[in-house]
C-alpha cells in the first residue's frame, strides 16, 4: 500500500498544476481556448501518427520476436541485443539521421553524389518514432514468447490445427497483454515526443506545447493542451481495461514448464537473416553512418573531458533511476494483480498520467510543488530521481504484469498451503520463475529513457548541472 500511495501522489502532482495554470484564464476566454479550430487539427495529427507508429513498429516487432524466440536462427542472444539498441539512440537522433541522408547537403549526396527528397512531416515522424520505438514492443513480445507453454500448441497441433489457426486462436490471445502494453506505453511516447516530430516539421500536441511555453509564454493555453492530453489518456485506458478484462493467461495444467522446441527455417532462413539485417541497418547503422559524417568534421575540436563528465552525469542518473523505478514498479503491479480492487485500479491507470504528461509541464509541476511545500528540494538530485520514478514507471510495468499473469497464482497458493508466508511464497516460488527473468528487462528499458534530455525534465529541474545540458 505504501508505494501505490506514493505513486497516486506523485503522479497527481501534474494534474494538479496543469489545473491550477488552466483555470488561470477568464471564464469568458476558456470557450475560446477549449473550442478552438486548431485544437481538433493537433488530435487528428497526433492520432494519424500513433496510428502510423503503431503499425510500423508491430510489423517490425512481432516477426523479429518470433524468429528470436520460436526458430532455429542462430546467434539469437546477439540478434536480441541489437533489437534492443535503438533505445540507446534518442528519438530526434533517428529524425535527424533520416533528414541527414536526404536533400542536397545529405549524407548519400556527399558520398554517392544522389540527391533524395527530404523526408518531412507525417511518414517522416512516423518513420523515425516507428525506428526509435519499436524495440519496447519486442522486449514485450520476446518476453510473452518465452513465457508461452508449448503444450497448448502441441495439443492444437495434435487435433489437425494448421499453423495460422494455432497462430490466430492460441498464439495470438496469448501475446495480447503485451501487445497492448506496449501499443500503450508507445502511443503515450508518441503523444509526448518533441524532438523528432519537431525535426520533421509535423504539428502535433507535443509540438503545440512546447511553442506554447518557450515561445509565446501562453501558459494558460498550453495547460490546456496538456489536460485534453491526458483526457485522451484516461480514453485510451479505459479502451485498454476493455480489452483486456477477465482474460486468462495462465496455464492450468498439471504439465512441467519447457522450451518451445525450435522450428526449422529451412530456404526461408536467407529472407529471415535479411528481414533482421534490415532493421539492423535502418535502426542503428544509419544513425550511426550519419553521426559519424558530421563527427568527422567536429572530432578535431571535440572536448574529450566535457564528453567523461557528460556520460558520468547521465550514468549517476539513469542507473538509480532505473533501480528504483523498477523496485517501486513491483509491489504496485503485485497489487494491482493480486489484490483488485477501486484503489489499486486507481493507482495503475494514475501512473499511466505520469507518464503522459508532457515532459516540460511534468518538470514545471515538479518544479512548483518543490518551491511551495519542500523548498529545500529544489534542483535537488533527489527531486529528479523522483520526478524520472513518477514519469516513467509504467515502462516496468509491462514486462512485470506479463510475468505475474502468465505464471498465475496456483503455485504461489500452494507454497502458502505449505506453510510460507506471503513475502516467502513470493521469493521462493515467483520470482525465480518469472520476475527475475523480467526486472532486468524493465530496469534496461527504463535507464534507456532515463538518459534523454529530449523526452526527460533535466534541465528544468537541474540547471546547475552544466554537462546535463
Amino acid at each position: 500500500m505504501l508505494p501505490a500511495l506514493v505513486v497516486a501522489l506523485g503522479t497527481c502532482l501534474p494534474a494538479l498544476y496543469l489545473l491550477l495554470r488552466a483555470f488561470d484564464a477568464e471564464p469568458a476566454q476558456l470557450g475560446e481556448i477549449v473550442f478552438r479550430q486548431r485544437n481538433l487539427l493537433l488530435l487528428l495529427n497526433t492520432l494519424k501518427l500513433v496510428a502510423v507508429v503503431l503499425v510500423i513498429g508491430t510489423l517490425i516487432a512481432l516477426p523479429a520476436a518470433w524468429l528470436v524466440t520460436r526458430t532455429d536462427i542462430r546467434f539469437k542472444k546477439i540478434l536480441s541485443f541489437l533489437m534492443a539498441l535503438p533505445l540507446a539512440m534518442p528519438g530526434y537522433v533517428m529524425a535527424y539521421a533520416l533528414l541527414g541522408i536526404s536533400g542536397y547537403y545529405g549524407f548519400v549526396r556527399q558520398w554517392f553524389g544522389i540527391a533524395l527528397p527530404p523526408l518531412h512531416g507525417l511518414w517522416g515522424a512516423g518513420l523515425a518514432l516507428s525506428l526509435y520505438t519499436f524495440p519496447y514492443l519486442f522486449l514485450n513480445l520476446r518476453a510473452a514468447f518465452l513465457g508461452m507453454d508449448p503444450a497448448l500448441e502441441e495439443s492444437a497441433q495434435s487435433l489437425g490445427r494448421g499453423r495460422s489457426e494455432i497462430f490466430r486462436r492460441i498464439i495470438l490471445p496469448l501475446l495480447w497483454p503485451a501487445l497492448v502494453a506496449s501499443w500503450l506505453i508507445v502511443g503515450l511516447y508518441v503523444v509526448g515526443d518533441f524532438g523528432a516530430i519537431a525535426l520533421m516539421r509535423y504539428e502535433v500536441f507535443s509540438y503545440a506545447i512546447f511553442t506554447q511555453y518557450s515561445g509565446a509564454f501562453d501558459r494558460t493555453y498550453a495547460a490546456w493542451l496538456c489536460l485534453m492530453l491526458l483526457v485522451l489518456t484516461v480514453a485510451v485506458l479505459c479502451l485498454q481495461r476493455v480489452v483486456t478484462r477477465n482474460m486468462r493467461f495462465a496455464s492450468t495444467g498439471t504439465g512441467i514448464p519447457r522450451p518451445a522446441r525450435p522450428i526449422a527455417l529451412g530456404r526461408w532462413a536467407v529472407l529471415a537473416w535479411a528481414f533482421l539485417v534490415m532493421v539492423v541497418l535502418c535502426s542503428l547503422g544509419l544513425p550511426l553512418l550519419v553521426l559519424i559524417h558530421w563527427m568527422r568534421l567536429g572530432l578535431p575540436e571535440m572536448d574529450l573531458a566535457q564528453l567523461g563528465r557528460t556520460a558520468i552525469g547521465t550514468l549517476l542518473a539513469a542507473g538509480p533511476a532505473a533501480l528504483l523505478t523498477t523496485t517501486l514498479a513491483l509491489p504496485v503491479v503485485l497489487l494491482t494483480l493480486r489484490h483488485p480492487g477501486p484503489l489499486s485500479s486507481l493507482v495503475d491507470r494514475l501512473a499511466y498520467l505520469g507518464y503522459a504528461t508532457p515532459p516540460l509541464a511534468f518538470a514545471l509541476a515538479m518544479v512548483f510543488f518543490s518551491l511551495q511545500a519542500a523548498p529545500v528540494l529544489y534542483q535537488s538530485y533527489a527531486l529528479l530521481l523522483f520526478a524520472y520514478m513518477m514519469s516513467f514507471l509504467v515502462l516496468a510495468f509491462g514486462p512485470i504484469r506479463l510475468a505475474l499473469l502468465q505464471i498465475g497464482t496456483r503455485q504461489e497458493e500452494a507454497a502458502r498451503g505449505l506453510g510460507s508466508t506471503p513475502a516467502q511464497a513470493f521469493v521462493r516460488v515467483v520470482l525465480p520463475r518469472r520476475c527475475a527473468g523480467r526486472l532486468p528487462q524493465a530496469a534496461c528499458s527504463f535507464s534507456s529513457w532515463s538518459s534523454r534530455n529530449c523526452r526527460s525534465p533535466i534541465w528544468w529541474l537541474r540547471r546547475d548541472m552544466e554537462p546535463w545540458q
